[in-house]
């Protein structure tokens, strides 16, 4: 069987080029992409220009005008930037089958047989920079056995046109109590010595030999693990900046200090622990739009149009006998930026009406600032739709009244609320097998879960409405029920009590709760009006007591 070989596609300026492509004017000009953090606007992409200016990745847009007063901004558009993966994504296809997105800027192919398709790995990266350098894409790539490895060597090894990536300290510096080196590591912007281009190296240097991952990876920093920015500090005060100063280390230890995420990520780039290449699936896409000859921005006007959307959409669904569940619309301003909202329905549906009134709750969230230009609605996710048959009259209005009598109307009433509250905060109770009270019913959402259809299961002793974790209950000692007792710092008579009904843990489960061993029940009436539900624990890893479990309506 030959070796796993994984393909790593890395594209660092995927947001800046993806809009030079929509306005050629952009293309000489410094270009930032931003993302709106709530209290500052960041970098997030940039085009080559922009980088030759000094700006990173991060940055906030004050520094970066401050750097670059020239400075061409746009707002990011996340949504837009996952299709145009996507849309690489399909492309990348030629070189493999396998293909997974890794969001938000990168793939990974597995090109296990593939490679002799294109004369060779050599052959493949060749290919692949052509192609990208024709759809105007900056693109860095690596080739080993594992998606670490080929992550690591994608953004770690020189590439042509470019310097490093780099994060953190330079794994050259030298101890970090060593400050008389401080001013050359200084960025060149505050009074450092400007970096030097370093010389391009053979494209073989992206691709580790099959079977050489660990020489490939032993001078690359420890960034290339995919660690987080704080490990990544850590093993730089410990002096451990490349992967081949973690290789020789004490696995138990490293776990120890730094957690299993260092080992793993570690084992995983080496090829002891496994991590799978997961393509994307391939589902239909049903998607409408409506591009407008003068920008809109009342709420009518998008109503109308969703109107308008909504009657071909729902009919490419019933077509392939698809109902919606979740769906998205998409509006576009006139100044390139684009909002959108969720809808989920409670139950898969093909038809408008039941659509329509959730996108125009949704409709007041919408801003359109300088006008909206095009209006576009998706179906995120889809399902199948139960075969329907014709009928007379009479069946249908007994359909009908069957319908509405087995909670379809209930599905509406929690696809509304749920698109105020989020369908998440809607659930069910459906009866579970267990003799525990605590245990004798499970949670469903609602929107997820049918209701149940039979009589609820009845247990041999009454249970409260009301159930809360056991509460201590002083003033009774022993296994026998007193006149008095005190709980939540209140002195309770007791004026009648039924049981007691013995209940025994689960020995198969080891429950915290429940390690206070068998428990006797009583339904106790205190003279106050209320009835509580005591409970003696015998006492098994834990002390005997007794506790209050719940109250009676």
């Amino acid at each position: 069987m030959p070796n796993r070989r994984i393909l790593s596609l890395w594209f660092p300026r995927l947001g800046a080029e993806r809009l030079i492509r929509m306005e050629r004017g952009l293309f000489d000009a410094p270009l930032a992409v931003l993302r709106d953090t709530g209290q500052m606007q960041v970098i997030v992409s940039m085009n080559a220009a922009a980088e030759a200016e000094g700006l990173e990745p991060g940055q906030p847009l004050r520094d970066a005008q401050a750097v670059c007063p020239h400075l061409v901004t746009r707002l990011q558009n996340a949504p837009a930037e996952a299709a145009f993966l996507s849309a690489v994504r399909r492309w990348a296809g030629k070189f493999s089958p396998w293909v997974a997105e890794e969001a938000p800027n990168a793939l990974m192919l597995d090109l296990t047989g593939c490679a002799h398709l294109f004369g060779a790995e050599d052959g493949v990266l060749e290919a692949v920079e052509r192609d990208c350098a024709e759809l105007g894409l900056t693109v860095r790539a690596g080739i080993a056995d594992t998606p670490g490895a080929a992550w690591a060597l994608a953004r770690f090894v020189q590439q042509p046109g470019g310097e490093i990536h780099r994060s953190g300290d330079d794994i050259a510096q030298e101890a970090r109590a060593t400050r008389s080196r401080a001013v050359k590591r200084r960025h060149w912007t505050r009074g450092g010595t400007p970096p030097q281009k370093l010389p391009e190296v053979a494209r073989a240097a992206r691709i580790a030999p099959p079977g050489q991952t660990h020489g490939a990876l032993a001078d690359l920093p420890v960034a290339g693990l995919r660690l987080e920015a704080g490990t990544q500090a850590e093993l730089a005060r410990l002096g451990l900046r490349r992967i081949g100063d973690l290789t020789g280390q004490p696995r138990a230890a490293l776990a120890r200090r730094f957690g299993k995420g260092l080992v793993l990520r570690l084992d995983q780039a080496l090829g002891s622990a496994p991590e799978p290449v997961n393509p994307a699936a391939v589902s239909p896409l049903f998607a409408v739009r409506m591009t407008l000859p003068e920008p809109i921005g009342l709420e009518e006007d998008l109503l109308a149009g969703v109107d308008r959307l909504l009657a071909p959409l729902c009919a490419r669904l019933k077509a392939r006998g698809l109902g919606a569940r979740v769906v998205r619309l998409q509006v576009f301003r006139a100044d390139q930026t684009m909002q959108w909202v969720d809808v989920g329905l409670a139950r898969a549906s093909d038809d408008p009406e039941r659509i329509r009134p959730l996108l125009r709750m949704k409709l007041e969230e919408i801003d359109a600032g300088f006008g909206i230009d095009m209006l576009r609605i998706e179906v995120l996710r889809s399902e199948t739709l139960h075969t329907r048959r014709k009928t007379g009259h009479l069946e249908a209005g007994r359909a009908v009244a069957e319908r509405l009598a087995t909670g379809h109307g209930l599905d509406d009433l929690v696809g509304r609320i749920g698109a105020r509250i989020g369908l998440e905060q809607i659930t069910r109770r459906h009866p579970a097998s267990s003799h525990v009270p605590e245990k004798g019913a499970q949670v469903l959402f609602s929107a997820w879960s049918a209701p149940f259809g039979e009589d609820w299961p009845q247990v041999p002793g009454a249970r409260p409405l009301l159930l809360w974790r056991p509460e201590p209950v002083h003033g009774m000692a022993g296994p026998h029920l007193g006149a008095g007792f005190r709980w939540r710092g209140r002195d309770m008579v007791r004026a009648g009590a039924q049981g007691p009904e013995r209940i025994a843990p689960e020995w198969w489960l080891d429950e915290p709760d429940w390690r206070s061993g068998v428990r006797d029940y009583w339904r106790v009436t205190c003279e106050s009006g209320e009835q509580l539900w005591l409970y003696y624990a015998h006492g098994g890893t834990m002390s005997p007591g007794w506790f209050c479990h719940g109250a009676f309506a």
